[in-house]
């Protein structure tokens, strides 16, 4: 009979002593702790973002011996959850956080929410108190599974060390099929500080988890009808193509069918921005050819896309004259704002070779449309309405300009990462985007803060790419702290500031609808006109980015952006802040209003647009 186990009290509360492994139990003997760690280096992961604490530390102890992983230190565990984001969404892999119990798991919230609703893989790993602890309010306690559940594809708790390889395998495989999305494994210290046989592979069981088949024949024959009938299609595409790796086939059906490509916000890149095919992206602040072409479509073509509210306006009067094709990798998404006429459940790559195999007979039998009347029509509205801006009249630069310069300097295949707020919008419209994964930013959630630490993410997966940040001095200052990891972990990141001195798209709406009410949105962090050009704001961008090892240039006057821009172009070895003051009365256009419909895009400030023949 062994003798009973026995509780030590550690600096965090008690702690497990190792229990004894059954005789029978085949494999390498080692903590469950260790076991996390060759789990990850098993599962192929080389890159980690995190921040060691009391209920994970157990497990922070064999990875300081790993030769096959990289932790990257973060400031913030907000920042480790959107750098694990801005490495999956510039590459295709999981992302991955590791951070302790309590506060540290609860900060990992916004970051999981932003990964669902952008369908991003993420695996957050986190400490939990002791097995025999939990629900007691111990020490840095949470039911973090619980609190995590709405916000992640699905959440883990681990009680035992023999699990931990299996539960492990499965959130990477849940995160990174299907419809992409975060996962949370929640371990105990009971769990890391037993011992137990590690052997790979571990068995999964997921049970009720169940990926879609091959797309239907006859759904796949059905769309390939309605392309050949229509005189005026639209492919709409959504992010879900990016996530396919479907880029390559859409391609082919665009040439295919010579319709005209609009790409979402999450779908940046996914279609080359100078083929004359492409209208540019649809919605609230979209180009007004790609807004128009949807509501005078006879046929939406929907790949991996979700109808959002910020592409349909009034819904009930989104357009209104088209059938819908739907392919989507979630049956969730299917019908769940717009009716689909013709549905197809899928992943988008196979579906989308399907289709093009099917047009060809579709063509033979029903005809070929001429959709030369319909593009002439849209290229006309695209080269009469192009991204709108003016230029200032206070002297400062104008953001729209500064990000059109960037777009002139930068690298083709760099990656733009962006905050949140009217420069997203901006970056968006005005630089060129050729190829998928060079558009990066909180799309669904919308998360101020997601830049700088979705920026380090990125180039610690592409450390040969060039990789700026275009944010704004509100969503900056949130999350501005990880310069110090990019400087401390040589991850030299490129940053645009675009300094308006307030939060710009809250005050954009002010001036619209508020009758110019500014209420709390002055921030006081720079120049608010030329006269003020020498004003020091709080916090002075310059100094902060000195503080934090970072090169500073300060853009004040438009005849010095392009030699600013030029020479941040130039450093790599170390994050360089480019702050450019801007005038805060600079706003974004295109605009619908929000709720109305997209028939009423706002090109610029009392013109509206209306459909030419």
């Amino acid at each position: 009979m062994s003798e009973p186990e026995t509780k030590s009290m550690g600096a965090y509360g008690p702690e497990e002593t190792p229990n004894e492994i059954d005789p029978a139990a085949r494999g390498e003997v080692m903590t469950g702790a260790k076991a996390v760690i060759r789990t990850l280096e098993e599962l192929g992961v080389t890159d980690i973002f995190g921040i060691p604490g009391g209920a994970i530390l157990s497990t922070f102890d064999p990875l300081y011996d790993s030769q096959k992983l990289n932790f990257v230190l973060t400031r913030h565990e907000q920042g480790a959850a959107h750098a694990a984001e801005g490495y999956a969404k510039s590459t295709g892999k999981t992302g991955v956080a590791l951070v302790t119990s309590g506060p540290a798991a609860t900060n990992l919230l916004t970051g999981l929410a932003d990964a669902m609703m952008d369908s991003v893989p993420v695996v957050a790993i986190t400490g939990q108190v002791g097995a025999e602890s939990i629900g007691t309010d111990a020490f840095q306690e949470s039911d973090i599974v619980g609190a995590s559940m709405p916000l992640t594809k699905h959440s883990f708790l681990v009680t035992r060390p023999e699990d931990i390889p299996s539960r492990l395998a499965e959130a990477f495989f849940i995160a990174s099929s299907g419809r992409p999305g975060p996962v949370l494994v929640d371990i105990t210290k009971t769990a890391q500080n037993k011992k137990m046989a590690f052997t790979w592979p571990p068995p999964m069981e997921l049970p009720g988890y169940k990926l879609p088949g091959k797309p239907s024949k006859q759904q796949v024959a059905a769309a390939a009808t309605e392309i050949a009938g229509a005189h005026r299609p639209v492919l709409y595409i959504g992010g879900g193509i990016i996530a396919a790796d479907a880029t390559s086939e859409l391609k082919e059906l665009a040439d295919a069918t010579g319709a005209p490509v609009v790409t979402t916000l999450t779908a940046r890149g996914a279609f080359p921005d100078d083929s004359p095919q492409h209208m540019g992206m649809p919605g609230m602040h979209g180009c007004v050819s790609a807004v128009l072409s949807m509501q005078q479509a006879d046929l939406l073509i929907a790949l991996g896309t979700r109808f959002d509210d910020r592409v349909t306006g009034d819904v009930k009067s989104f357009a209104p004259h088209a059938k819908v094709i739907h392919v989507d990798i979630d049956a969730a998404e299917i019908s769940k704002i717009r009716h689909a006429d013709v549905p197809i459940v899928g992943d988008l790559k196979p579906v989308i070779a399907a289709l093009l195999r099917a047009l060809p007979q579709a063509y033979k039998q029903y005809g070929r449309p001429d959709l030369t009347p319909w593009m002439k029509s849209l290229t006309k509205l695209k080269d009469k309405y192009p991204a709108y801006f003016d230029d200032t009249l206070d002297g400062l630069v104008s953001p729209q300009k500064a990000i059109k310069v960037l777009d002139e300097v930068s690298d083709d295949d760099a990656i733009v990462v962006t905050g949140v707020g009217q420069h997203q919008m901006w970056a968006s419209q005005f630089m060129t985007y050729r190829y998928p994964r060079t558009y990066i930013s909180s799309c669904g959630l919308g998360t101020m803060g997601f830049g700088v630490p979705a920026a380090m993410g990125a180039k610690v997966a592409n450390p040969d790419r060039e990789v700026w940040l275009i944010d704004g001095d509100g969503s900056f200052q949130m999350t501005n702290q990880e310069l110090a990891t990019c400087t401390q972990s040589h991850i030299p990141i490129k940053v645009l500031l675009i300094n308006n001195s307030s939060l710009g798209m809250v005050r954009q709406w002010q001036t619209l609808f508020y009758n110019e009410r500014y209420s709390q949105t002055d921030l006081h962090d720079g120049a608010r006109n030329l006269d003020e050009a020498n004003r020091v704001g709080i916090p002075d961008f310059m100094l902060l980015a000195k503080a934090y090892g970072a090169e500073g240039i300060r853009v004040t006057y438009p005849k010095d952006l392009r030699k600013a821009l030029e020479k941040a172009h130039q450093i790599d070895d170390r994050p360089v802040v480019v702050e450019v003051l801007v005038s805060p009365d600079a706003m974004v256009f295109p605009m619908v209003p929000a709720g109305q419909t997209n028939d009423k895009v706002i090109y610029a400030p009392d013109k509206t647009v209306t459909w030419e023949d």
